[in-house]
């Protein structure tokens, strides 16, 4: 209210009561709740505060207001001046009955007058069908009515606050609209639920604020806003109001390119990226959404890749854990921008026609004391008993999965990421440590299922339910799991006992692969079946084939330096991976600075080598990159049948001695094939001899020993234009072959061509 308006009432004398406590009032005890209001734990604020009636018809208005000097109420263009109880903070006036009309509360200060709507006056906006199924555990839209939202009450405009902390003694809002006073904003308690709610008028967007939670045992617990749209960027602990978000809104045309661009028979290379390490600016500076929507996007796009995968960007306080430790789940990270800048950044990879997918955390959460451990006083979110409920490896704690209200969380989690921002997908991190109850625990280390078994119930119920509303209410998405062990069925569908997500990264293949190429040449023979061994379970799931940020950190050294022999070698054999990989069956992905042969493990708080690109052998495995996606989006053969058998067929599985793999990918069309050739030895042949599935001529479409390459520039063919004609002579159990040069560390592909 203005000055002018408060100046006019006082005035006034005509519309003015000197309101002072009955004198048959003047008897009544408070001393109980105002020592109860001093101290910060209150439970039932509406029980006492705001207008109540009182003995004898009469009504009391009451208010808490820590370190005010005098109050008046304004009624209906009335000011009445209230009295202090006895030397307490709390003031009283009393009236006749009940104000019909929303009252004030004008209150001066030592150094200001203000004037504000009673929070006690707001009748409670809770959602009692909605808490029904937060309660069951199928809440969806569970942020849509839990942390801070910006709301009209009553014809008053102000922010209406929501937390679940069952367990507590009091709960109050704190923030910088009340200097952060534990004992100004109490807020009501609902016991069906466990809930606790206010409704402030007059916030602004970008105030900060916390919960003040007082535990059974007197301790005083500040916890950030579990389902805070903005929190504030490390050292800073806050939630921060916001606006909430208009989701983004895809057409049918945007939603039918999602379909095809995710479907288990397209093309998917997916370049995995650290935002706050891809690249930086001036001063080691992160780069902001909107630059990374300008620079990444576009690379993407020229290195032919299909989708993003960015690693976590929900709020975490620590740089050091590349956001797989986050405290605000709902909150993009601040460290590159706002919300709406986050938003642009989605939307110019949907006009790029580009898959944006989302690496998301409900396996664990840190013991950051704002975040959710110990969230009432008690273990809410996570077990008590820490045999389930800490994570020996991260120390971290673990989600109870079998409390309903935390899978509401999550679940609304992930509904949350993929309705606002229409991903295409979410990577689901740590997927085996949340099936399993003695992930990497000894024994007597773990608590048995009800049914004695190490099956996490609860965690496995949770993934299922997440993956089940996850694909109906976005249709086309992907749901990739992250998960290491030979669990049966995680890209099953839930009806046939599945997880129901829809792929799962091959971490044995990665492995076996990996350790292949580390063997020297020489020794190579003798570890023949780790390359080849991962085609005994290829079509079990629906894979992608990952050499993520993983294998690059922790000791384990870049890529290049993995494989063995001198400079060249080095970069040769990783060309020759590569084109192996993307052969492969299965979906692919690569983490950033792979595809330029980093030298060094990837770090956190620098930029990628970029320099490195100067050096031909850096800019000749670039190259490599963007012609294998090329080739691969344009060769149905090397993605149409990723999940079945009849897209496969080994030409020769048995060459060990010679360390060459060759085998034939088939289109769902079974006349348009390729034939692929991987030599992982320094050995050339300028005669090899091969079987192929019919006559006609074959075009040589990836030779990675080309000069462009860096490689030695051996041709497979003298034949200018590239074409190699098939001979009526038998070879491995085919009535064709061809006979063709290949280079050492070298992997081809052949394109069949025509049927003459």
């Amino acid at each position: 209210m203005s000055s002018s308006i408060t100046n006019n009432l006082k005035t006034n004398n005509e519309k003015v009561e000197n309101a002072k406590l009955d004198t048959s009032k003047q008897g009544t005890d408070y001393d109980a709740q105002v020592s109860a209001l001093n101290i910060g734990r209150f439970k039932d604020p509406f029980s006492f505060l705001g207008a109540h009636k009182v003995k004898g018809n009469g009504v009391e208005i009451r208010l808490y207001l820590p370190k005010a000097l005098s109050v008046n109420i304004i009624i209906n263009n009335q000011l009445i001046k209230t009295e202090r109880y006895k030397q307490s903070d709390l003031f009283i006036a009393c009236l006749s009955e009940l104000p019909v009309l929303p009252y004030q509360c004008e209150v001066k200060y030592e150094d200001a007058l203000i004037t504000f709507d009673d929070e006690y006056s707001f009748d409670s906006a809770l959602d009692t069908d909605a808490m029904y199924l937060f309660n069951e555990g199928s809440l969806e839209h569970a942020y849509s009515h839990f942390g801070a939202h910006f709301s009209t009450q009553q014809n008053v405009d102000g922010v209406r606050f929501c937390v679940w902390a069952p367990n507590a003694a009091s709960v109050s809002i704190i923030g910088e609209f009340n200097y952060w006073q534990t004992n100004r904003h109490f807020m009501r308690f609902h016991p069906a639920s466990g809930v606790w709610e206010l409704f402030i008028p007059g916030l602004k967007a970008d105030m900060c604020y916390k919960f003040s939670i007082t535990a059974q045992s007197g301790e005083v617990l500040e916890k950030a806003d579990p389902f805070a749209f903005k929190m504030q960027q490390a050292p800073g602990t806050a939630s921060v109001l916001q606006y909430k978000p208009e989701p983004i809104k895809l057409d049918e045309y945007a939603l039918q390119n999602r379909q095809k661009r995710n479907h288990i028979d397209a093309p998917i290379s997916i370049y995995e990226v650290h935002l706050g390490s891809w690249q930086r600016a001036e001063n080691n500076r992160y780069l902001s959404y909107t630059e990374l929507a300008d620079k990444l996007v576009n690379y993407a796009l020229e290195m032919n890749f299909t989708h993003l995968q960015l690693m976590p960007i929900s709020e975490y306080p620590f740089d050091g854990s590349w956001g797989y430790q986050p405290v605000g789940l709902f909150a993009p990270t601040s460290r590159f921008g706002d919300y709406s800048s986050f938003k642009y950044f989605v939307e110019q990879c949907h006009k790029a026609n580009l898959g944006i997918l989302l690496d998301w955390v409900p396996g664990h959460f840190p013991s950051d004391p704002h975040g959710l451990h110990r969230f009432d006083g008690t273990h809410l979110y996570e077990h008590a008993d820490m045999r389930q409920g800490f994570h020996p490896d991260w120390n971290t704690y673990i989600y109870n999965y079998d409390r309903p209200e935390v899978k509401s969380f999550l679940i609304s989690n992930a509904m949350y990421w993929l309705h606002q921002f229409g991903l295409d997908g979410l990577r689901v991190d740590a997927v085996a440590s949340m099936l399993y109850l003695d992930y990497s625990r000894k024994e007597g280390e773990w608590v048995a299922n009800c049914y004695g078994g190490r099956e996490n119930l609860g965690a496995i119920e949770c993934l299922k339910q997440v993956n089940l509303r996850s694909y109906k209410n976005n249709p086309g998405i992907m749901m990739v799991a992250e998960e290491s062990t030979a669990w049966p069925g995680v890209t099953q569908s839930v009806d046939h006992n599945g997880l129901g997500f829809g792929y799962k990264w091959n971490m044995g293949w990665m492995n076996d692969s990996l350790r292949y190429m580390q063997h020297d040449p020489l020794y190579k023979k003798h570890h023949h079946h780790e390359i080849t061994f991962s085609m005994v379970y290829a079509f079990s799931e629906n894979y992608i084939l990952p050499l993520s940020h993983d294998e690059v950190v922790h000791g384990k050294g870049s890529l290049i330096e993995k494989m063995p022999g001198d400079d060249w070698q080095k970069f040769a054999n990783l060309r020759a991976y590569y084109a192996f990989m993307w052969a492969h069956p299965g979906k692919k992905l690569l983490f950033m600075g792979c595809e330029i042969a980093q030298r060094k493990e990837w770090g956190h708080d620098h930029s990628i080598d970029w320099h490195l690109l100067d050096h031909q052998s850096h800019s000749g495995i670039q190259q490599t990159i963007k012609q294998l996606n090329l080739v691969y989006k344009n060769q149905p053969a090397l993605y149409e049948l990723d999940t079945s058998a009849a897209g496969f067929n080994w030409i020769d599985n048995n060459n060990n001695e010679q360390s060459i793999l060759s085998f034939v990918r088939f289109a769902k069309n079974a006349h348009d094939f390729i034939v692929v050739i991987a030599n992982f030895t320094p050995m050339s042949y300028q005669s090899y001899v091969i079987g192929v599935p019919a006559k006609g001529r074959y075009n040589v479409i990836l030779n990675t020993d080309q000069t462009l390459f860096f490689g030695s520039g051996i041709e497979v063919t003298q034949n200018s234009s590239q074409l190699i004609e098939a001979s009526n002579i038998p070879s491995h159990g085919f009535d064709q072959s061809i006979n063709i040069a290949i280079g050492g560390l070298t992997t081809i592909y052949l394109h069949k061509v025509d049927d003459e």
